[in-house]
């Protein structure tokens, strides 16, 4: 039943309001994944060195017998650099989608517009694949980042997969009036 067949019913306009409110979300999510995207290709070389500081470890303590992980091999770097941005990209692609096929459904029964949310949870999904796995597991742990004065990004990455978490779990609540 479509939404608009009761007009004035206050649970129809609050669930639309939370509809709306999570579809500004995703949005957002959606805008700061391609920015992130964008800016990693426009300034490229700022992120690179990152990168490449890390999986090398060479701001990692001295004597640390870890250091047998590290990989100096420039190729590498720049094909894991690629490997980000391009999951930085999917991802905002993945909410963008996500967002519109939910506005396609504002006004449709719980049932679809809960269909309408697989893309955001496939955005979040490889979102927390990259900022969780990728920077806290790999970065972080693997490569011993969290050591790093200089180079360490988990505080970033942390805020990054954390805030996608919580728009996920507004956004995948079941939306009850229909």
């Amino acid at each position: 039943m479509d939404c608009r067949d009761k007009p004035g019913n206050d649970n129809i306009r609050t669930m639309l309001v939370a509809r709306l409110a999570k579809i500004v979300m995703v949005l957002c999510l959606a805008a700061f994944c391609a920015i992130v995207a964008y800016d990693n290709v426009a300034d490229y070389e700022a992120n690179y060195g990152f990168v490449g500081h890390v999986l090398s470890m060479e701001d990692t303590f001295q004597n640390n017998p870890l250091r047998d992980r590290a990989i100096r091999d420039e190729g590498v770097w720049r094909a894991a650099y690629a490997g980000i941005i391009a999951a930085e990209a999917v991802t905002g692609l993945l909410f963008l989608i996500g967002a519109v096929q939910m506005s396609l459904a504002l006004r449709k029964p719980a049932s679809e517009f809960q269909r309408a949310k697989a893309f955001v949870v496939a955005g979040a999904t490889l979102g927390f694949l990259l900022w969780f796995f990728g920077f806290m597991v790999v970065g972080g742990e693997f490569f011993a980042m969290w050591q790093s004065k200089d180079w360490n990004g988990q505080e970033a990455a942390f805020r990054f997969y954390a805030t996608m978490l919580l728009v996920l779990i507004f956004v995948y609540g079941r939306d009850e009036a229909s």
